[in-house]
């Protein structure tokens, strides 16, 4: 009895205890697993389009190289992120064809070697595309740009890579340097020749730097400044950096190339290739890279924060009177004279009836200058009392008594056709 009475006063007395350290337990747990969430939640948002998208294993890597690299494509494609190879198609002006008309014998030899290493690197160019695209990967080709005529340049581009329309096409804009590379008004032309030939426009390959001075001056540059972006910078966070303007997410961004890629550490390292490599990644799955491919379209315009709006736009500080060239032009000038001469409404529409009676022909074609058409016949009475108030307006003592059309301030008279 005693026993049992004891085991059961100290259950009594232990019941409060372990209600407080089972309460404590479940608070330490729901800390815990609040913290934890914290962390989750917080490597989550880290892990944007701007910051590390490599790590979200759902988002689709591109490759890119030339014909340096070595490279296992039966390799590459066991990745299922990989969705697709770029390759370095042509480079600046075509080479010489004509090696036998050069005089001197040392440019004769060099032109020879130029002409077989493009014939080598074409034919690797198109044996790689061909492999890859039978291992299910989707196909680009990129054009270097040089200094020389870009509209040559895209015709080289074309007739070296031959494109088919399922194949992305870029143009490669190392640095705003014009004396290496193609210029940006250049790139502008190449991109257009491109779309001319082929239906679609390039995507953009450069760096932040010259993206940013692109961005900055996209109404200066209006279709460099909306092709799709392919955006070269090694950091793990771009947010700070990226260019905006009408560019408001990249199509790629080249996120490894050797620079940032060693033996002992490196952001992404695909099977089957060196560090050498250069590796991409779209805000993308696969599977909507590969509908979205070949990114030919232009991006959305954007209007820059400063441009000009209708209620704030400057004006010059002389009045501008603007006529538009539709029937009836009124001859205000004898509007005018009418307004001081007549007394009654009904005299003002009369007048105004008048002055718009159809004008003897003379043989001149009136329409052939931007201030005089041929006047209606007619002119229904709300048109005239239209008129008419616009006379008696011109009848109101604003001026002084000598005052008259020729005399005014001289004002800027635009037809607007």
């Amino acid at each position: 009895m005693l026993t049992h009475y004891g085991h059961h006063l100290t259950g009594i007395l232990e019941t409060p205890l372990r209600g407080n350290i089972l309460a404590t337990r479940r608070s330490i747990f729901a800390l815990a697993a609040a913290l934890l969430g914290m962390c989750f939640n917080g490597s989550a948002s880290a892990t944007s389009e701007f910051t590390t998208p490599w790590s979200n294993k759902a988002r689709a890597i591109v490759l890119d190289g030339y014909e340096q690299n070595s490279f296992n494509l039966a390799e590459i494609v066991k990745d299922p992120r990989i969705a697709a190879f770029i390759h370095k198609g042509s480079d600046g002006l075509p080479a010489n064809y004509h090696c036998k008309r050069i005089d001197d014998e040392m440019q004769q030899e060099l032109c020879r070697r130029i002409w077989r290493n493009y014939a080598v690197s074409r034919e690797l160019y198109q044996t790689r595309r061909m492999l890859a695209k039978t291992l299910g990967l989707k196909w680009g080709a990129y054009h270097l740009g040089r200094p020389g005529n870009p509209i040559e340049q895209a015709n080289h581009f074309i007739d070296y890579a031959e494109p088919s329309d399922d194949e992305l096409i870029a143009i490669d804009i190392e640095d705003n340097d014009p004396e290496r590379f193609m210029s940006l008004r250049d790139a502008q032309i190449f991109a257009e020749q491109i779309k001319l030939r082929t239906g679609r426009y390039p995507v953009l390959y450069t760096n932040g730097t010259t993206a940013k001075y692109i961005a900055d001056r996209r109404l200066e540059f209006p279709i460099l400044s909306r092709l799709q972006l392919w955006y070269a910078r090694y950091e793990s966070d771009i947010a700070p950096h990226f260019p905006k303007g009408n560019w408001q997410d990249y199509a790629l961004w080249q996120f490894t190339s050797q620079s940032n890629c060693t033996e002992q550490r490196c952001p992404y390292r695909p099977a089957g290739t060196n560090r050498d490599i250069d590796v991409n990644v779209a805000d993308m799955t696969v599977a909507q890279l590969k509908n979205a491919w070949p990114l030919g379209e232009l991006v959305r315009a954007l209007p820059p924060d400063n441009l000009p709006t209708p209620g704030n736009r400057p004006y010059p500080e002389d009045d501008i009177l603007m006529a538009a060239a539709e029937v009836p032009l009124v001859d205000y000038r004898a509007l005018w004279e009418l307004a001081q001469s007549a007394i009654t409404t009904e005299g003002l529409i009369a007048g105004v009836h008048q002055l718009l009676a159809p004008a003897p022909d003379t043989g001149i074609d009136e329409t052939l200058t931007a201030s005089v058409t041929k006047p209606q016949k007619s002119m229904n009475i709300n048109e005239a009392i239209n008129l008419a108030a616009i006379a008696r307006g011109l009848k109101q003592p604003t001026h002084s008594a000598n005052w008259t059309p020729l005399t005014a301030p001289g004002r800027h008279c635009i037809a607007a056709r």
